[in-house]
C-alpha cells in the first residue's frame, strides 16, 4: 500500500516510476527502498553501482523497533542511505547516531470517502485492523472485552489476514467462545473503511510499530483511538494522548473500553484528540513532503 501510494505521489511530481521487488539493475535516477533489512542487497548493488546517485531508504517498524538489535544489514543500508525516510518523528531516535541528521519525517496521508456512514446502532463498536501475526497482539482487543460488565455493549470487529498459523486455533477459540469478538477477515480498502467509519472507536494494540498506517485512517476518519503506548503509537498520537495503554494489558485496556462507552466526555476528548491531528494525514503534506526531499537529493 504504501509503496503504491508513493509511486502515485512521484508520478504526480513528474518522475517515471518503475516499481520492483528489488532492483532489477534497470539505469535510475534515485532508489527508494522500502524496508532497510529486507532491501539490503538492493541498496548495495545500487550502491556500487549508482554511487553518484541517490539512495533513499524508508525505515519500517521491524527496522527500528522490535526484540532483536537493528540487524548488521540495516545499520549498512542507513549508512550507505543519502536520505532516510522515518513515518513519525520519534523513530529518528532509533536510527544509528551517524544516520541521524539524514532522517526526514513523511507522514503517511489518507484518501477518505466524503460520504460517511452512519454509525452502529446494535453495538457499541470497536474496530481494530491489522494482519494476524504476533508483533500486531492483534487478539488483545477480544480478550480485554471479555473482561467487561456483562451490560457492556461493546463488539470488537477485527479486519486482517491471517498471516501466522500459530494464531488459528486462539482466533478460532475467540470466534467460538467470545460473542463480543467477529473477524472479517481481510477486506478490499473500500469495505474496511467503511467498517472503520461506522466504528466508535479504534484501538491498535501492536507491540512494534513504525508508524501505523491504520492509526492515520482512523485520525482522517476522526475516530477516538486507544493504542499501545509505545513509540510508533505515541510518535504519531503525542505522549498527552489519553487513550494510551501499557503492551500486552488487556485488564488496562478493558478498563478504557469500559471508559469510552460509558463516559461522553472521555470518548468527547479522544475526538478532539484525533480531530487535532487529522492535517498530519492530509495527502497535500505528504506529497509536499516529498516533493521537498526529492528536491534535496536530486536538485
Amino acid at each position: 500500500m504504501t509503496a503504491s501510494r508513493w509511486a502515485g505521489i512521484f508520478e504526480e511530481l513528474g518522475w517515471e516510476v518503475l516499481e520492483e521487488p528489488s532492483w532489477s539493475g534497470r539505469p535510475s535516477d534515485v532508489l527508494v527502498a522500502l524496508h532497510a533489512r529486507h532491501s539490503h542487497d538492493s541498496i548495495v548493488r545500487f550502491t556500487t553501482a549508482r554511487p553518484d546517485r541517490p539512495r533513499i531508504v524508508a525505515a519500517t517498524g521491524t527496522d527500528v523497533y522490535g526484540d532483536a538489535p537493528l540487524s548488521a544489514e540495516a545499520r549498512d543500508s542507513f549508512l550507505r542511505a543519502t536520505r532516510i525516510v522515518v513515518l513519525q518523528p520519534r523513530a529518528i531516535e532509533r536510527l544509528p547516531e551517524s544516520a541521524r541528521g539524514r532522517a526526514r519525517v513523511v507522514h503517511q496521508s489518507v484518501i477518505v470517502p466524503d460520504r460517511r456512514p452512519p454509525k452502529a446502532e446494535d453495538a457499541f463498536q470497536v474496530c481494530t485492523m491489522a494482519h494476524l501475526r504476533p508483533v500486531k497482539d492483534p487478539l488483545l482487543p477480544a480478550r480485554a472485552a471479555r473482561l467487561l460488565p456483562a451490560a457492556s455493549r461493546v463488539r470488537v470487529v477485527h479486519l486482517g489476514g491471517l498471516i501466522d498459523e500459530a494464531l488459528r486455533a486462539d482466533l478460532e477459540c475467540e470466534q467460538r467462545e467470545n460473542p463480543r469478538f467477529r473477524w472479517l477477515g481481510e477486506l478490499p480498502r473500500s469495505e474496511a473503511l467503511d467498517v472503520l467509519a461506522r466504528s466508535h472507536l479504534f484501538v491498535s494494540s501492536s507491540r512494534h510499530e513504525g508508524g501505523s498506517n491504520a492509526v492515520s485512517e482512523a485520525i482522517a476518519l476522526g475516530l477516538p483511538i486507544l493504542a499501545t503506548a509505545i513509540p510508533g503509537s505515541s510518535g504519531l498520537l503525542g505522549d498527552d494522548h489519553p487513550g494510551l495503554f501499557p503492551v500486552g494489558d488487556a485488564r488496562k485496556l478493558a478498563d478504557l473500553l469500559h471508559r469510552a462507552e460509558t463516559d461522553q466526555e472521555f470518548l468527547a476528548s479522544l475526538e478532539r484528540h484525533s480531530a487535532a491531528l487529522a492535517g498530519l494525514t492530509d495527502p497535500a503534506l505528504e506529497l509536499e513532503s516529498w516533493r521537498a526531499l526529492l528536491a534535496e537529493v536530486a536538485g
